[in-house]
């Protein structure tokens, strides 16, 4: 297991024009949406609470490989922060929460992700970022029962799809979000196109936000911030949102052309 270093209308395929679209934070309909009153669990190393880029962080946990829980959630890596900032940077008025699965390494257990969706879960959030997966498809069943426990009560999980020519899980599960990333897509908008293996997925720049004075080559990358900053879009779009979210409705309110 290790990671890859409502003001809108919903739209609809159609043979014309396949994909729904992209939508940016600058759209019109984005402007004035900033992911008030939207919990989003951060499946990560933690936080840095003290980082420039992070703001107010509303809550976080420790779950170790075994599943137990305890409340440091410091950020000892870095790239949790650097995930967490992302998000927030995007959907600055949502209540973000650091879930630490990480140690001194980007790698954690099958059974520690599982607690942390249901950890997400109990608590309803309504957006869960996993920046993470594996490529073990022998894993997709216990991954997709702990999705479907957040899908019943009303949330959804972003995830990795597809990355270096291999499928993801539970980014390729139906019930999440699945992500996957392209350089060439600005970092202030995602898009929904066709996808390898499913039907829809939303692609992202692979890009954090930006450190001045550093080379974008030089500063993290990879799928894990595409994820992350599809993530923080899809907390903007649903403030207001009251109804239970869905992989299929989150396509559809990140489709809306900007």
């Amino acid at each position: 297991m290790e990671p890859k270093i409502g003001v809108l209308v919903m739209t609809e395929p159609t043979p014309e024009s396949p994909f729904p679209g992209r939508i940016c934070v600058d759209s019109p309909a984005l402007r004035d949406l900033l992911g008030r009153g939207v919990s989003i669990a951060v499946i990560d190393s933690g936080v840095n609470a003290e980082h420039p880029h992070v703001g107010k962080v509303a809550g976080g946990v420790r779950i170790d490989l075994t599943g137990d829980v305890s409340g440091d959630h410091v950020d000892r890596i870095g790239h949790g922060t650097a995930v967490f900032a992302a998000i927030q940077e995007k959907a600055p008025g949502a209540e973000l929460y650091a879930v630490r699965v990480f140690e001194d390494r980007l790698r954690t257990s099958v059974r520690a992700l599982v607690a942390a969706i249901d950890w997400a879960a109990e608590r309803r959030a309504r957006v869960v970022n996993l920046s993470l997966g594996t490529v073990r498809e022998e894993h997709a069943e216990m991954l997709d029962a702990a999705v479907g426990r957040l899908a019943a009560v009303g949330g959804v999980v972003v995830a990795a799809a597809e990355a270096d020519g291999q499928r993801w899980w539970p980014g390729s599960l139906p019930a999440a979000v699945g992500v996957v990333m392209d350089e060439d897509c600005p970092r202030g908008c995602v898009e929904v196109r066709g996808g390898a293996g499913r039907d829809l997925v939303v692609a992202a720049a692979p890009y954090p936000r930006p450190i001045p004075g550093v080379p974008v080559e030089r500063n993290l990358n990879g799928i894990s911030f595409a994820v992350a900053n599809v993530t923080g879009m899809l907390g903007r779009v649903v403030e207001g949102w009251g109804g239970a979210l869905s992989a299929e409705g989150c396509l559809g309110l990140l489709g809306e052309p900007g």
